[in-house]
């Protein structure tokens, strides 16, 4: 089997690869030399598509390129940035798959929970249907779109909503550990909006199983199947370092610090992964107290 993968230098990818081994897998990045510093010099990269025809020498492609939403203030020109970092490269994926006779049989396209927008303490599934129009919606929207653009009686296409990866190998859990290993941790707010979440290792393994069901098609929700409020987080995260959790983190001093992306951790979603476990997915870590001892351990 072979696989393109876009995203190369994204810790998602970087611990994929060896997931989806023996298949022959390429990586499609804009930047050669740092991918290669990540995942060795034995991976087949490619740093353009124009020489493309189409893609009919892949089986699958999994696109989850993207800037990092929360890398920088959500400028009007960080904006554009984000958007264009994903909506660019998922239109020219899905013009070369369809531009082939005979396309990849699957397409795995990003996208988050941030679909969804803010919410209350309401339980969403994939069926959910009334999302806040904010920017979170409106980037994962036109991006779910866009990817939707490669179904076919060949192709299938399957869209991840994914949540908060826990992993300390990077991503958001590693930017909030340093004040919970100092004691300086606790929720944001009352801590009363909730945080879904997903195990890295239920990350990958997730989407090895869409590869391998081709039952499986759509969105779905790539959270664990207990989302838990921002303050029992805290707490379980605080415990898992041997930490009080006695500190709130002021909504006024978010706002400040990282102006209207904010929002992603003041509001929240409860969301849950209904279609993957319909699909027969068990999860590994479906409890946030089994992740965070999961990664203490390690």
């Amino acid at each position: 089997m072979k696989i393109l993968i876009t995203g190369g230098s994204g810790v998602i990818v970087s611990n994929l690869i060896p997931i989806l081994r023996p298949c022959d897998v390429a990586v499609y990045t804009r930047n050669v030399a740092m991918a290669e510093q990540i995942l060795g010099h034995k991976i087949h990269f490619l740093s353009t598509l124009t020489h493309l025809d189409n893609l009919d020498e892949y089986d699958v492609v999994i696109n989850l390129a993207g800037e990092p939403i929360v890398s920088k203030k959500w400028t009007e020109a960080q904006k554009r940035k984000i958007e264009h970092s994903r909506w660019s490269i998922t239109e020219e994926i899905v013009a070369l798959i369809n531009a082939g006779d005979n396309p990849p049989e699957l397409l795995i396209s990003g996208s988050a929970i941030g679909f969804y927008g803010r919410q209350q303490d309401q339980v969403i599934d994939e069926n959910f249907s009334t999302p806040h129009d904010e920017f979170s919606h409106q980037l994962c929207e036109r991006w779910e779109f866009l990817a939707k653009k490669a179904q076919s009686d060949k192709t299938r296409v399957c869209i991840l909503r994914t949540g908060v990866v826990i992993t300390k190998r990077g991503g958001a859990l590693q930017k909030m550990l340093l004040p919970f290993k100092l004691g300086l941790g606790g929720p944001i707010g009352d801590g009363s909006q909730y945080m879904s979440w997903i195990h890295l290792e239920d990350m990958l393994q997730g989407i090895a199983h869409l590869i391998t069901n081709e039952s499986c098609e759509g969105v779905y929700n790539f959270t664990a199947p207990n989302p838990v409020t921002n303050l029992e987080f805290s707490r379980e995260l605080a415990s898992s370092l041997s930490r009080p959790c006695i500190f709130k983190v002021p909504e006024f001093a978010l706002r400040i610090i990282m102006g209207e992306m904010a929002d992603l951790v003041i509001f929240g979603q409860r969301v849950v992964p209904n279609r993957l476990q319909e699909s027969g997915y068990e999860f590994k870590y479906p409890k946030i107290s089994q992740a965070l001892d999961c990664l203490r351990k390690k």
